[in-house]
């Protein structure tokens, strides 16, 4: 697939994250930690992306996306006891309003890492 080595390279640096920091810290803890190991492993990394909502063509919101890596994945950072389906709702909005393929929702909140691939488009049946 054509971005699985960016979002096993994500993937990896958010272990070493929480490996390092254990859970329970603020969101922003993690954003700032996983920043700097993203970039410590050659990967581009925006934090705070802008994304405004149209409506009819009329800006009627604004959003931060956590992080744009590689200019392609959106990644979606949450520390709380249990990822809900707004959470995946609002990375796959992002997606939308990016217009971006993928994107991963990483959970530091609990006591381990909760990790979601989510995707603009469906994926056909044979697809992972």
């Amino acid at each position: 697939m054509k971005y699985e080595n960016i979002t096993h390279k994500i993937i990896g640096c958010a272990y070493k994250v929480y490996n390092t920091l254990g859970f329970g810290y603020l969101e922003s803890v993690y954003k700032n930690a996983l920043t700097i190991e993203l970039t410590t492993q050659g990967l581009k990394t925006e934090s705070e992306k802008p994304l405004i909502v149209y409506y009819q063509s009329h800006p009627v919101g604004q959003f931060f996306v956590d992080l744009l890596v590689e200019d392609e994945i959106v990644v979606e950072l949450k520390a709380v006891q249990h990822l809900a389906k707004e959470h995946e709702v609002q990375l796959v909005n992002y997606l939308n309003g990016l217009q971006r393929d993928i994107g991963l929702l990483i959970n530091f909140g609990s006591s381990k890492v909760e990790i979601k691939r989510k995707y603009r488009n469906p994926l056909p049946p044979n697809e992972p």
